[in-house]
C-alpha cells in the first residue's frame, strides 16, 4: 500500500530524515507500520532552536517527501501570497493523491482544507481523516473549520472515507467515527500508584505555554486555592508549610510572562515551571500528582488530561470539545465553568443534561470542597484511571489496522 499524508504540520529535514512535532510523529509512526510506501505532503521550514528538542523523525524505510509552501489569510499580504501559492499546492496534492492507494488527511488546517476539496476527485480510493480539532457541531469556529467539517461529513462528496473525531456527537453522518489517541501501553497499567490524597496537593499542567491553553489561569487558580485553603482552617499554618503545588510542563511564548507573574507575586514555593520534558519524565510527574489541570479555550483530544487520568490524576478542565464526555459530566473530574466562555454550547449542553453549571468564583469552592473529602477524591481518581486505561497503545494500533483495512 502506498500511503499519502496531507498535513499543515511544518517539518524540518536533517541528514536525509524528516522531523516534526513529536506527539504527531509518534502517532504517524504507528500508522506507518502497516504500509509499504509513504509520501508526506507538507510544508518544510528550519525550526527555531527551542523546537528541535520537541521533534521526532518518521520511522519508515520507503518515505518520500513532497514539499509545499504554507499559507494563510490572516492579513492582506498573506492573502495575496496564498492566491499565488494555492494552484501550485493543488497540483502537488492532486499528483500525490493520484499516486497513492490510501489518502490520509490531517485536519483542520489550510492544507487539510485543500486536500478535502481534492479528495472529491478520487471517490474510489481508500481514505481517512484525523480531525484533531473540536468536532462539536455547536462550537463557534472559523468558517474554514466549519467548511471542512461539512465537506468531510457529506457522504455524497466525500466517499470511501472514515473521519476520525474526538468524542461522541449526536446526529453525525455514518462516515464519522469516534476515535482517540493513546500514550501508554497495557503493561503501564501496573505502574499506577495508590495515591495518598494529603498535603501538599500536587497539580500538573502539561502543554504548550500559549495564551489559548491558559497556563496563567492555571497559576491563578492554584494561587487562589492555596489562599482559600489557608483561610478556611481554624489552625494557624506556618508560611513555610506547603499546602499545594503546581508544576507546569511545556514551553512557549507565555513562559517569560508566567515566570514574571510567579516572581512578582512571591509564588516560587507554590509554582514551578519545568519546561519541556520527555514522556518518561511526564509519566513520573503524573504518578506523583493528584490533579491534572487544563483551563484551555479549545481542544481536540486533550491528551494531557487523558495521560494524567491514566495514572489516577483527577482532571480539572474547562468544558470544551469532548472534555465533558471524558469527565462524565463532572463524575470523574471537575469542569471549570468560570473559565469557559460564558454560556458556551457545552455549558448549555450541561444544563440540558441536568448538570449544574457554576458561575464565576465557585470553581475554587468546588475544588476546596473536594479537597476536604479524601474518600471522594480516591473514588474520582479511580474512575478517571479506569476510563483512561481503556485507551492504550495496543488498542490504538488495532483501531488503526482496521481503518487501513477499510473496516468501520
Amino acid at each position: 500500500m502506498r500511503f499519502a499524508i496531507f498535513s499543515h504540520v511544518e517539518h524540518s529535514e536533517r541528514e536525509g530524515r524528516y522531523y516534526a512535532y513529536a506527539p504527531y510523529v509518534r502517532e504517524m509512526n504507528i500508522w506507518l507500520k502497516y504500509v509499504q510506501k509513504v509520501e508526506v505532503v507538507a510544508p518544510v521550514r528550519l525550526p527555531p532552536k527551542g523546537e528541535v528538542a520537541r521533534q521526532h523523525c518518521y520511522q519508515h524505510e520507503y518515505l518520500t517527501y513532497t514539499t509545499i509552501p504554507s499559507f494563510h489569510f490572516l492579513n492582506l499580504r498573506g492573502a495575496v501570497k496564498a492566491v499565488i501559492k494555492i494552484p501550485y499546492i493543488l497540483y502537488k496534492i492532486l499528483g500525490a493523491m493520484k499516486r497513492a492507494d490510501h489518502l490520509h488527511l490531517r485536519c483542520p488546517g489550510n492544507i487539510g482544507l485543500l486536500a478535502c476539496i481534492c479528495q472529491i476527485f478520487f471517490p474510489s480510493k481508500s481514505k481517512s481523516t484525523k480531525y484533531a480539532g473540536n468536532w462539536d457541531p455547536e462550537a463557534k469556529q472559523p468558517l474554514s473549520y466549519r467548511f471542512q467539517k461539512w465537506l468531510l461529513s457529506n457522504t455524497y462528496l466525500t466517499r470511501n472515507m472514515q473521519v476520525l473525531v474526538y468524542g461522541e456527537w449526536p446526529g453525525q453522518s455514518k462516515n464519522v467515527v469516534s476515535f482517540f489517541t493513546a500514550s501508554f501501553s497495557e503493561n503501564e497499567k501496573n505502574e499506577v500508584p495508590k495515591k495518598a490524597f494529603s498535603e501538599p496537593f500536587i497539580f500538573v499542567f502539561v502543554g504548550n505555554l500559549v495564551e489559548g491553553k491558559r497556563p496563567l489561569e492555571a497559576i491563578k487558580l492554584v494561587e487562589r486555592l492555596n489562599f482559600k485553603l489557608r483561610e478556611g482552617t481554624d489552625q494557624e499554618i506556618p508560611a513555610s508549610y506547603i499546602l499545594m503545588k503546581l508544576e507546569l510542563y511545556g514551553d512557549g511564548p507565555e513562559r517569560e510572562k508566567l515566570k514574571a507573574y510567579v516572581r512578582e507575586n512571591n509564588l516560587e514555593q507554590l509554582i514551578s515551571i519545568k519546561g519541556n520534558r520527555s514522556l518518561e519524565e511526564l509519566k513520573e510527574a503524573y504518578q506523583k500528582a493528584h490533579f491534572v489541570i487544563l483551563p484551555s479555550k479549545s481542544e481536540g483530544w486533550p491528551k494531557a488530561l487523558a495521560e494524567g487520568m491514566f495514572f489516577g490524576c483527577i482532571p480539572v478542565a474547562t468544558p470544551v470539545s469532548c472534555v465533558p464526555w471524558m469527565l462524565d459530566y463532572g463524575k470523574r473530574g471537575i469542569l471549570l465553568e468560570e473559565f469557559s466562555q460564558r454560556l458556551t454550547a457545552n455549558s448549555q449542553r450541561l444544563k440540558r443534561s441536568g448538570q449544574r453549571t457554576e458561575d464565576r468564583g465557585q470553581d475554587g469552592g468546588k475544588i476546596i470542597k473536594l479537597l476536604a473529602d479524601r474518600e471522594k477524591m480516591k473514588k474520582m481518581s479511580e474512575a478517571a484511571s479506569e476510563w483512561s486505561q481503556q485507551y492504550t497503545l495496543e488498542k490504538f494500533e488495532a483501531a488503526i489496522r482496521k481503518i487501513l483495512n477499510n473496516k468501520p
